[in-house]
């Protein structure tokens, strides 16, 4: 090697050693002016109005609508109404073809008519057995006075004995007489009753066909709106009377409409009847009604499956009910909801007021001395952290409500999240996060 080269070499191992402590002595630099303490950002513990909510998504129904079913099987032959029409009580829906009820009601009333005139009978029948008792009875006198003046006459010797047994004869033989004439009498009485329980039973039989007659035509319980109508003319339907039927339309009060949402098993404790809610729904954006809560469900809404089955990984839900109220709406056209629209509601179960707050996120979790888990919060102190154990009530999505611990106007450490919750211990140097400018 040429001492040229040596040299060059020698120069280029000087150039990168002083390069290199060059970075050094910058990177010293920078490590020095370089703010010290965990960077933070804080918020001053104030009074707040906190509502505790519980928040659900369900759908919007009716509070009364009634389906339609046909008491009767048959043809549909005729449809008085479409879906969408206001229908008032009485009104006559559908017609269904009544030519085999109506031969079915002239069957019974032909039956009760001949039910009617076997009582005749009976009753002709019994005045004929007591008439001949009337006349067995005068035979019987007469018969009486004669056997006894042969009874006389046989004793003063002036009839033979011939004579006083054929009269005596006579007597026995009327006397049974009257005795057969009594039984009949006795089996006509029976024969009306029971003549006159077939007439009441074929007048029952009459009265139910007569019923099943009327009940093809087919009329509205209550007013409203058809808000389903799942049959056209022409359509043969399956009767309710043995089976479950065919529905065939539904009549729903649209005046009064209610959100039915599934609250979890572990915020279905707080709700109460009468609770105030706000309602949301999908086809009005940025729109906001109210309501109250109408009923709460005792058993969850899965309660069918959970029987056959008992993994506790499921999660239960229990329906609630919450009436829209009509004056938060009222300026809108009249019918705004429709059955089945989606909706999501947030139900103010509990309220305090002008109580001590914080941000949600300020709460944290420590193991104390005793390594059980207990509520803090973070004091801004001289650039440090004083932790200060709290008890906390209510919460809203932004601030919980802190029962002991701290006093109104206090600075603690309100975020970011990971360093409330993991980083900062007592004693921990802070300092307050630098707001970026704002360059545009």
């Amino acid at each position: 090697m040429t001492k040229r080269k040596k040299k060059s070499r020698r120069w280029l191992l000087l150039l990168l050693v002083l390069v290199f402590a060059a970075l050094l002595a910058f990177l010293f630099y920078k490590n020095q002016n370089k703010p010290k303490g965990e960077e933070v950002t804080t918020e001053k513990v104030s009074k707040r109005t906190i509502y505790e909510t519980v928040s659900a998504s369900g759908r919007i129904f009716p509070e009364i609508e009634v389906k339609i079913s046909s008491d009767v099987s048959g043809e549909i032959v005729e449809l008085r109404v479409e879906e969408g029409d206001s229908v008032v009580t009485g009104q006559i829906l559908a017609k269904i073809d009544p030519e085999a009820y109506v031969s079915s009601v002239e069957r019974g009333r032909a039956s009760l008519d001949n039910m009617k005139a076997q009582v005749s009978i009976s009753r002709s029948q019994m005045q004929n057995n007591i008439a001949q008792k009337e006349q067995i009875l005068a035979n019987l006198e007469n018969a009486k006075q004669i056997h006894a003046r042969n009874e006389k006459l046989k004793n003063d010797g002036v009839i033979s004995t011939v004579e006083f047994e054929q009269s005596l004869s006579n007597l026995r033989a009327l006397e049974a007489n009257i005795k057969a004439a009594e039984a009949g009498i006795n089996s006509s009485k029976e024969s009306i009753k029971a003549a006159e329980f077939q007439v009441k039973s074929s007048e029952a039989s009459l009265k139910e066909l007569t019923t099943n007659l009327n009940r093809t035509t087919i009329k509205a319980p209550q007013s409203g709106i058809i808000s389903s109508l799942s049959v056209e003319q022409g359509e043969r339907v399956v009767g309710t009377i043995q089976m479950t039927g065919t529905e065939m339309m539904r009549i729903a009060n649209l005046d009064a409409m209610e959100v039915h949402v599934e609250v979890t098993e572990n915020d279905i404790l707080k709700v109460s009847t009468k609770d105030s809610v706000e309602i949301e729904v999908d086809a009005y954006v940025d729109r906001v009604f109210r309501g109250v809560i109408t009923e709460i469900a005792n058993s969850a809404a899965n309660t069918a499956s959970a029987s056959t089955s008992l993994n506790t990984d499921q999660v239960t839900n229990f329906i609630v009910k919450a009436r829209i109220d009509p004056s938060s709406y009222r300026s809108m056209s009249r019918y705004p909801f429709r059955p089945g629209m989606s909706a999501s509601v947030d139900i103010f179960t509990n309220k305090s007021e002008n109580v001590i707050s914080v941000p949600i996120q300020a709460v944290t979790v420590r193991e104390n001395d005793e390594k059980d888990i207990e509520e803090v919060v973070f004091l801004y102190e001289a650039d440090t952290a004083r932790m200060v154990k709290v008890r906390t009530g209510i919460q809203d999505d932004d601030y919980i409500q802190v029962l002991e611990g701290l006093d109104d106007g206090i600075e603690i450490v309100s975020g970011p999240y990971t360093a409330v919750s993991k980083v900062i211990e007592e004693g921990t140097e802070l300092r307050h996060k630098e707001e970026k400018e704002d360059k545009s």
